[in-house]
C-alpha cells in the first residue's frame, strides 16, 4: 500500500495580487529612500555656492535668531541653495539646537556641512579696538572712526576718562557705546588703584592721581621708569617746585594732537593753564589718558631724593639729585644729539644762577630745532 502525506502533490495556492503589490510598493519605497539620502548626503558635501565678491561672503546673525530666520539669512547671503535643505540638515544632525549668533566670514563654495559646522563650533569673525597708554582722547575718537565695523559719531570724552586697553567689537555696534566701555573701565580700574595706595603718593583725590600719571605716562616710553618718574614729580610737589614738563606745554599747543616737532623756547614761556614751566602745582585737568603703570607708580611711588631727569640718548632717562649732577646729564644728552647731527661738539647753556621768583628756564636750541631745557630748582609755591 502507497500512503501518501496529507496534501503532497497537491498544486500551490498562487499569492494573493494584495501581496504582490505590496512587496513591490516597499522595495520601490526602499529604492526612494535609498536614492534620496545619497542625494541629500551628496548636497550635504557638495560645494556650496561661489562667494559672489572676493574669496568669502561676511554673514551676520543677530543673537535670538530661530533656525528659519538663520537659514533666511544665509540663502539672502548667497551661502547656500535651499533653506528647505538647511533645515533638514540642522533638525537630522541635531545641530538645530546648538547654533550659534555672531559675525561669520564663510569661504567660497563652503559646503552645507561646512556651514552648519561653522555656525555650531562658533568661530565668529572677532574685531578689535586698541587705545594706547599716553593717547589723548582726540586720538582715541580717530582710532574709533576710523573702524569700519562700528556706527555712529562721537563727541571727544573728557581727557583722562578712558582706559587705554585692547577692547573686542562687534559689527554694527555703536562707537559710543565702546566710549562707555572705555570710561567704566577707567572708573573700575581707577577704584581699584586708589584702594590700595600707599601713604607716600601725594594725590589728594582719585582725579588728581589721574592728572599726575598722564604727565608721567606723557614723559617716559620705558616702562620700567615710570615709577622713578613718578617720585621725581612726587618729590617736587612735595617742596613746592614746579613740574617743569615740556609734555603739558604740548598740550597746551595742540590738546592732544602730536605736535611734530621740538618745542621752541618762546613755547616754553608762553601761559596756558596746562604749562607747568609757568603755573604752579598740577595742571587743571590730564594731559592724556594714562595706564595701569603709571597710575599705579604715582599711587605708590617709591622714595627716592631726585628731583631731575633728562634724556640719556638710550631711550631712557638720566636722573639726579641735585642741580649740578642735573646740568652734567644735559651736557652730556646734547653732546649725544649734536652727534647724531653730525655736528662738532659744542659747550652746553648753562644758566650763570638758579632762577628765582617763577622766571621762565634758561634754554637753547638743539641741533634739530627742539629746545633742550635745564630745569633749576623751582622757588617754593608758598
Amino acid at each position: 500500500m502507497v500512503w501518501r502525506r496529507k496534501g503532497a502533490g497537491a498544486p500551490a495556492k498562487p499569492r494573493s495580487g494584495l501581496g504582490v503589490a505590496l512587496l513591490t510598493a516597499s522595495a520601490t519605497f526602499s529604492l526612494f529612500l535609498i536614492g534620496v539620502l545619497v542625494w541629500g548626503w551628496s548636497v550635504f558635501y557638495a560645494p556650496g555656492p561661489a562667494s559672489r565678491v572676493g574669496e568669502s561672503t561676511i554673514v551676520t546673525l543677530p543673537s535670538g535668531s530661530g533656525v528659519s530666520a538663520i537659514a533666511a539669512t544665509l540663502k539672502r547671503s548667497g551661502v547656500i541653495r535651499s533653506t528647505d535643505m538647511f533645515k533638514a540638515a540642522t533638525a537630522l544632525t541635531g545641530a538645530d539646537r546648538r547654533l550659534r549668533a555672531g559675525e561669520y566670514e564663510v569661504p567660497s563654495g563652503a559646503s552645507l556641512r561646512a556651514v552648519i559646522t561653522l555656525l555650531v563650533e562658533g568661530k565668529v569673525v572677532r574685531h578689535f579696538v586698541t587705545l594706547p597708554e599716553g593717547w589723548s582722547s582726540a586720538q582715541a575718537v580717530d582710532i574709533l572712526m576710523k573702524e569700519p565695523v562700528l556706527t555712529g559719531t562721537i563727541v571727544v570724552p573728557p581727557e583722562g576718562s578712558l582706559w587705554p586697553d585692547t577692547y573686542e567689537v562687534s559689527r554694527g555696534e555703536t562707537r559710543a557705546s565702546v566710549i562707555g566701555r572705555m570710561r567704566r573701565a577707567r572708573d573700575t580700574n581707577l577704584a581699584t588703584l586708589w584702594e590700595r595706595r600707599s601713604p607716600n603718593s601725594v594725590v589728594n583725590s582719585p582725579e588728581e592721581a589721574m592728572v599726575l600719571a598722564s604727565i608721567v605716562e606723557k614723559e617716559t616710553g620705558v616702562a620700567s621708569e615710570r615709577p622713578r618718574v613718578a617720585a621725581v614729580f612726587s618729590n617736587r610737589l612735595r617742596l613746592g617746585m614746579r613740574l617743569e614738563s615740556d609734555p603739558t606745554i604740548v598740550y597746551g599747543i595742540t590738546q592732544g594732537r602730536p605736535l611734530g616737532r621740538g618745542l621752541r623756547a618762546s613755547e616754553i614761556r608762553a601761559p596756558t593753564v596746562w604749562n607747568t614751566y609757568v603755573i604752579d602745582g598740577l595742571p587743571p585737568t590730564p594731559i592724556a589718558n594714562p595706564g595701569r603703570d603709571a597710575v599705579a607708580a604715582v599711587l605708590n611711588p617709591p622714595r627716592t631724593d631726585d628731583l631731575f631727569f633728562v634724556a640719556d640718548g638710550t631711550g631712557g632717562h638720566a636722573f639726579a639729585r641735585t642741580y649740578d649732577e642735573h646740568v652734567r646729564n644735559v651736557a652730556r644728552w646734547r653732546a649725544v644729539e649734536r652727534q647724531r647731527a653730525g655736528l662738532p661738539p659744542e659747550p652746553a647753556i648753562v644758566p650763570a644762577a638758579p632762577l628765582v621768583n617763577g622766571a621762565p628756564p634758561q634754554a637753547g636750541p638743539s641741533p634739530d630745532g627742539a629746545v633742550v631745557t635745564i630745569l633749576p630748582p623751582g622757588t617754593p609755591v608758598q
